[in-house]
């Protein structure tokens, strides 16, 4: 494979874990990150890191230059709730910030552009898997910031010597199997991060929002994909990009759903403990039910997933929590 890459929001969770497998793959990769919301230790040996914000243009300019041919993006804002109080923040640095380093990258003659996009463009989209064919309706001003990038990326690859995969995440949990690196997020939100908190002894409870949906146990159901298949996808998706393939928005998911109570009882069973988990009111921007149709990637990709297991995906979660806090 090899070449130069800039993984932007590499020292997060999800950038990490693909960081560490393009390095794997023989790539040059230099991350940048501000470590807002990831941790130094997770970018990979044998990655350059420069320490700064996305959003700094004369940066980008600084670091960008023709011998880097790919960039992937990960870097942004991803709490719905948080972007229902304030969208405004989530434009500028989901948005504004996208433009910025879409515009340095096609400066600089950069060839190839990987964005981390969000089962959030579907928005409520019922109760069948959704296509790539689905028309987008997002419910929050998260799925709409992360639409608008990738509205960018298409006109800008008809305009300009640029390719492109936009890769809409479903529920992205689990962590590395081998213990190197997992969720370290500040003030986390999402469900399996909160549960394994309960279950290390970090937090007394944890709150199910709402159960009152229309699914089968009233709690909302989303399609759970493991980190590292997700990381596999980008590194993949890099690769059919360099020889040749044309742009893309792929779906990343297992084509399956699990309610929040099935996730519950999932941790439950693997770690013979109780999670004690209070029912508390829908959040703004949440949707009831979103899964994936995602023959497509398989198709186009050849991506085969390793991880299809709730419970492995749950044990990973947990295994990587009570390493982090020494429980382990």
């Amino acid at each position: 494979m090899g070449g130069k890459i800039l993984v932007t929001g590499g020292a997060g969770y999800i950038g990490s874990h693909t960081a560490q497998l393009l390095v794997d793959a023989g790539n040059e990769v230099v991350v940048l990150d501000n470590l807002s919301n990831g941790d130094r230790a997770l970018i990979p040996d044998g990655a350059a890191f420069v320490e700064g914000d996305v959003g700094d243009r004369a940066l980008l300019a600084e670091i960008l230059s023709p011998d880097f041919d790919a960039v992937l993006h990960f870097a942004g804002y991803l709490v719905v709730p948080d972007s229902v109080a304030d969208p405004l923040s989530y434009y500028r640095n989901n948005t504004l910030n996208s433009h910025g380093l879409i515009e340095t990258a096609v400066n600089a003659g950069v060839k190839h552009f990987i964005f981390s996009s969000t089962a959030a463009t579907y928005g409520d989209a019922g109760t069948e898997p959704v296509t790539e064919d689905t028309p987008p309706n997002p419910a929050s001003p998260y799925g709409r910031s992360k639409l608008i990038t990738e509205w960018m990326l298409r006109d800008t690859a008809a305009a300009h010597d640029l390719t492109y995969v936009a890769l809409r995440y479903f529920n992205v949990a689990g962590a590395d199997p081998t213990g190197r690196r997992g969720q370290v997020s500040k003030n986390a939100t999402h469900l399996i991060k909160l549960a394994v908190e309960v279950l290390t002894g970090q937090r007394d409870h944890m709150t199910i929002f709402g159960d009152d949906y229309n699914t089968p146990d009233g709690t909302g159901v989303r399609d759970y994909i493991h980190v590292v298949d997700l990381a596999d996808a980008h590194v993949r998706a890099l690769d059919y990009l360099r020889r040749g393939g044309d742009s893309q928005v792929l779906n990343c998911g297992y084509g399956k759903g699990s309610s929040v109570k099935q996730v519950i009882a999932a941790l439950e069973r693997v770690s013979n403990q109780k999670v004690n988990a209070l029912t508390g009111p829908r959040r703004p921007g949440d949707v009831a039910e979103v899964v994936a149709e995602a023959s497509r990637i398989r198709g186009l990709l050849g991506w085969q997933p390793r991880y299809d297991d709730l419970e492995l995906i749950v044990k990973t979660a947990l295994d990587w929590e009570r390493k982090r806090i020494g429980q382990g």
